[in-house]
């Protein structure tokens, strides 16, 4: 199906094509520098629109857009996504049949595609890139680009061949786009890629509609089941560390009465298949999964993600929390969490061979049991991560909505800051901690460190105490932690003030946290008064319009856009069209049904 006709520019495309009304942060120039033929690095948050950045390009641009992507099941929901708005899109991956796989090729050849979405090791092939000679590519775009970097936490050594594209193509613009890297990803991809002339975007890390709570992992299988109560019509995510945990908590959930169902790689191909179809399609609300899903899940109303098991590195945890509240509106990710946690996942990692990539492994880990333990703003600290400071808490996490009793760490805060100061900035946490506790290990006596003035000014705290009073000072952004450097610490700017005397500072105290069913919430969503009569039926009727399709129904419409039309209650084609996510393409093929029944409901009685 050709484009709509008004797709002179990129604004026009966004509207006409995608029915949005105008840019995100930074999009308008990120496409703008691509049509112009410019490298760029996009680090966006999940749902922030990132493809949308290549996708419009690829429009204005001659020749087909590229796009590599990881996942197989990612790459036919976002094909699946851009046929319903008219684009001519298509996969090309090892899940289509001999004649399919021809078929896409021939269109391919013959100029008939805008977008084409590839694995790494199938575009690097010498056959693909042989072709590629004869076809004008109008850009490359690698999506989950942290898969490039060791210290990324999901590295793929597929990827890595990657690097040799923009010598390949030195002419063809290329953008890399991740959610999900701190400082040491996002330089190691940038080199690898060899992107060191592109413009780097940053649009932040924030989700501020996804609410963060960490609890006590107590009995966790109640503590799930308590969660769940009156979530019955929300769908969701259940993350579990072993396919053993994963089976046993979905035939839990099942056996409650909760449409559930166990994902993980143990799983013959069809099985997983049938479970993510079920999840896409909203004919089961809960999957239980290992981490093997999830990137390829385009499902944007997944309403909340529950870790079970503390993840491994807290890019993962941020990743697979951002999953939930794709579509901006409320979402919610909870935490288990337990030490004996620790323990497995340490267990784990000391499997693996290479010394190196264990070490950064560790330092992750500890990384993420300093913010699950951490009493300050969750936000805060899941963004002081990422280098993002945020100067208020958020007030939408376990720790803003129900404060723990604060106290003054001020002196505290200062010794252990001039200890890092003494042995040079050179040091890590447990060496720091030594030194401040007064130990007498072999290594610290071997460096003369029992002879520094801050050696033994801590020995009446114990040794947790002052981890939690120097992961709070890393997470409030008084030190950095250069994990490329073997995590040791130094002193930042903002730890001027402090050291001198001139600011204080406070620290939560420890307490237990529990879990509660669902609260009724106010019946506006997204600052939004709307008819939910009337939004269920649209809801059935987009299901039913999906199915009929074979396709999920979050690609017919989102739920944004189905709640504005039972808010604004659009009277005309006109009207409609002015709704969030209704562009001409989707207007032409399901305006008149949805405004049937959106008349229907606006008739009285008889």
């Amino acid at each position: 199906m050709p484009l709509p006709a008004d797709n002179s520019t990129p604004l026009a495309s966004l509207r006409s094509i995608f029915g949005y009304s105008g840019f995100r942060l930074h999009q308008e120039e990120i496409i703008a520098g691509l049509i112009r033929g410019e490298d760029a690095f996009v680090l966006m948050p999940t749902g922030g629109g990132k493809s949308l950045c290549y996708q419009i390009p690829a429009l204005h641009r001659p020749g087909v857009g590229i796009v590599i992507s990881p996942l197989i099941s990612l790459m036919k929901d976002q094909v699946d996504a851009l046929k319903e708005n008219g684009v001519r899109a298509a996969f090309y991956n090892s899940s289509l049949k001999a004649a399919k796989a021809r078929e896409v090729l021939a269109r391919l050849h013959g100029g008939e595609l805008d977008l084409l979405y590839i694995a790494p090791e199938r575009l690097m092939s010498s056959d693909f890139l042989e072709r590629l000679n004869d076809i004008p590519v109008a850009l490359f775009a690698i999506d989950e680009a942290h898969c490039v970097s060791q210290w990324g936490h999901d590295f793929r050594p597929e990827y890595r061949e990657l690097g040799r594209l923009r010598a390949l193509f030195p002419k063809t613009p290329l953008i890399a786009l991740t959610a999900t890297a701190e400082s040491q990803t996002k330089n190691d991809i940038i080199d690898r890629l060899d992107l060191r002339k592109a413009r780097c975007f940053i649009a932040g890390f924030d989700r501020p509609n996804i609410r963060y709570t960490v609890m006590d992992k107590q009995k966790p299988g109640e503590q799930l089941l308590a969660f769940l109560k009156g979530r019955h019509e929300e769908a969701g995510i259940v993350y579990c560390l072993s396919r053993k945990r994963v089976e046993q908590v979905a035939g839990q959930l099942t056996q409650a009465g909760i449409a559930a169902a166990a994902y993980h790689a143990g799983l013959a191909g069809e099985e997983r298949q049938r479970v993510q179809d079920d999840f896409l399609h909203d004919n089961l609300r809960v999957v239980v999964a290992t981490v093997a899903f999830g990137m390829g899940i385009d499902k944007p109303d997944v309403r909340f993600v529950v870790h079970y098991d503390l993840p491994k590195t807290i890019e993962s945890y941020y990743q697979e929390t951002g999953r939930a509240g794709r579509d901006g509106l409320p979402a919610e990710a909870v935490l288990f969490f337990g030490y004996g946690d620790i323990a497995v996942a340490r267990g784990l990692i000391e499997k693996s061979r290479n010394l190196d990539q264990k070490r950064i492994e560790i330092h992750k880990l500890n990384a993420m049991v300093a913010f699950a333990e951490a009493q300050s703003c969750r936000r805060r600290a899941l963004l002081g991560y990422f280098g993002e400071p945020l100067p208020d808490p958020c007030g939408n996490c376990d720790i803003c909505l129900d404060p723990p009793e604060l106290h003054d760490v001020t002196d505290e805060a200062r010794k252990a800051l001039s200890c890092v100061y003494r042995v040079g900035e050179r040091f890590g946490i447990g060496h720091v901690i030594d030194v401040l506790r007064g130990s007498r290990n072999e290594r610290l006596l071997k460096l003369g460190h029992d002879r520094l003035s801050t050696y033994g000014i801590g020995k009446d705290q114990a040794k947790e105490f002052w981890a939690a009073v120097l992961h709070h000072l890393i997470q409030h952004g008084y030190l950095f932690q250069d994990v490329a450097n073997y995590s040791v610490l130094k002193l930042t700017d903002a730890a001027r003030p402090l050291l001198r005397g001139e600011q204080r500072l406070s620290m939560a105290r420890p307490r237990a946290r529990k879990v509660t069913a669902k609260k009724k919430g106010p019946k506006n969503i997204a600052d939004l008064s709307y008819d939910e009569k009337l939004f269920e039926k649209l809801r059935h009727l987009r299901k039913e319009l999906a199915d009929a399709a074979d396709v999920p129904p979050f690609v017919v419409f989102g739920d944004k856009t189905l709640i504005e039309m039972a808010a604004y209650l659009p009277k005309d084609e006109v009207e409609l069209l002015k709704i969030l996510g209704v562009g001409v393409n989707k207007l032409e093929k399901y305006g008149t049904d949805f405004l049937k029944v959106i008349g229907e409901s606006q008739e009285g009685p008889g």
